[in-house]
């Protein structure tokens, strides 16, 4: 196989190869680098690349194999990774300069099991700073650039994840989603992207921005290999008491089901307020979509948006300004001016305003739940509300006009944080100016397996993975 072959595979299907021993891991991650070495002087998506240890771990995995070891179900797949998940004795940047040498004493549980599962880690993805922004600006180690057009943003704040996925430079990623920051890159560069539920994956080991919106989910090409890696993933973890302590579904087992009878809800509100005509257009034939597949539209009420967003936006300042409080004091300098000028107002967040938020929290679930997901199983919305924007136009700093831009983009994404929902963002075609849009699908607690079986049904009739970006 060539290069451009290989790499065209998803990652289920090239794992069932080098299990095979059809083609050896080293082949496959040999490809990969090629690939990196081609497209990152143009898109800037790793921060580090580990090529001498990867072939050195693909080697391994060969070996194995051919004394009939079996490593997991990832044996010998290259992945990479935003880099904020720490691995014990490597460099971790935060993609920040204040941890740009950083040396983690700690492995990510998420990581780590996917390393346990036989893939071979290629190296550190870039991100926004300490994984605060929505585009995918870092002027400390470059901005990311977006596979599909290089003049234009991935999304943040899994920058890099967004576009080495998209780029095929790797088969899949682990991001980070505090407020949209694996579901906006997703939608931005044509990938699968999932924000699961509050407490299924561990945050243990990876770099804290907010105690109570964090989540860590993957990003890949296609929903069966999100499905596979989230299901590698989830599950009880012993360092990390948020978690749940009841194995998770498979979601896997779910992806043939199809859409017939499924009830997905549009919503009456909020979702479109900023919505462009031309992602309204491309919802409506998604909508049409799952019609055709045999899916019931309903139209739903939504609880208060906009107070539900505030709520969210108070308590990420309140808890990110605490994780930051000693260095914006001590090394106040060495951060960015967005994302100081987004840290520093949740030093003088009100405490009371702040457990009011936090309490708020259950009854505001409770609501959505009653209103959207009663008379719906899925509740449907635009990934990113318009297309998406150059880099230049969004390279706005510190100005005033950071607030608007940051509330804009995230306007579908930050609600689910604050509830805790899953959410799952995927491919559901192009808007004018050629770059990729993501339709939503949003669900109960623990409703992933329904919103896999949902995207699985969508993607199978869109085929949105025979399109390639122009830069491979």
């Amino acid at each position: 196989m060539t290069v451009d072959d290989l790499l065209d595979l998803d990652m289920t299907d090239v794992a069932a190869l080098i299990r095979r021993q059809k083609v050896s891991s080293v082949e496959v991650t040999r490809a990969c680098l090629k690939r990196i070495e081609r497209v990152q002087p143009i898109i800037n998506c790793f921060i580090r690349i580990e090529g001498e240890a990867a072939l050195k771990a693909a080697k391994r995995a060969d070996a194995a194999l051919a004394k009939g070891k079996s490593l997991g179900a990832l044996h010998g797949v290259p992945l990479a990774h935003k880099d904020m998940f720490y691995r014990k004795g490597h460099v971790t940047t935060c993609g920040s300069k204040i941890r740009r040498d950083y040396v983690a004493s700690e492995d990510c549980t998420a990581l780590k099991r996917l390393l346990d599962a036989g893939s071979i880690y290629v190296g550190g993805l870039n991100m926004a700073e300490f994984a605060i922004g929505p585009t995918g600006h870092n002027e400390h180690h470059g901005h990311c650039r977006n596979p599909w057009n290089p003049a234009h943003v991935t999304g943040g704040s899994s920058s890099g994840s967004g576009s080495a996925v998209g780029a095929r430079a790797v088969f899949g990623a682990l991001g980070s989603d505090t407020g949209g920051s694996v579901r906006l890159p997703a939608s931005m560069c044509g990938v699968v992207g999932m924000k699961p539920t509050t407490g299924l994956v561990s945050r243990f080991g990876a770099m804290p921005l907010s105690f109570t919106l964090d989540t860590i989910g993957p990003l890949t090409r296609s929903v069966r290999d999100n499905a596979k890696l989230l299901r590698l993933i989830a599950g009880p973890d012993a360092n990390d008491a948020t978690t749940i302590q009841a194995k998770p579904a498979n979601p896997e087992a779910w992806l043939a089901k199809g859409v017939k009878g499924l009830k997905i809800g549009i919503p009456k509100s909020y979702f479109f307020d900023v919505a462009s005509a031309e992602v309204r257009a491309l919802y409506d034939e998604s909508m049409a979509t799952f019609k055709k597949l045999g899916a019931k539209l309903v139209e739903v009420e939504l609880p208060d948006m906009t107070r539900l967003t505030q709520l969210s936006n108070l308590v990420l300042a309140a808890e990110a300004a605490t994780r930051h409080a000693t260095w914006l004091i001590e090394r106040r300098g060495d951060y960015q001016e967005q994302v100081r000028q987004r840290l520093e107002p949740g030093l003088f967040a009100p405490a009371v305003a702040y457990l009011q938020a936090l309490d708020a929290r259950g009854a505001m679930l409770e609501e959505f739940c009653a209103l959207a997901l009663t008379k719906a199983d899925i509740l449907a919305v635009p990934g990113m509300p318009f297309a998406v924007p150059k880099v230049d136009d969004t390279n706005v700093g510190g100005s005033p006009a950071a607030a608007d831009l940051v509330a804009r983009i995230s306007w579908c994404t930050r609600s689910a944080n604050y509830l805790g929902v899953p959410a799952l963002t995927l491919p559901c075609g192009f808007t004018g100016n050629h770059l990729p849009t993501g339709l939503q699908l949003i669900g109960r607690p623990f409703a992933e397996p329904l919103l896999y079986r949902a995207a699985a049904a969508f993607e199978r009739e869109l085929d949105f993975a025979a399109n390639r970006p122009p830069i491979i």
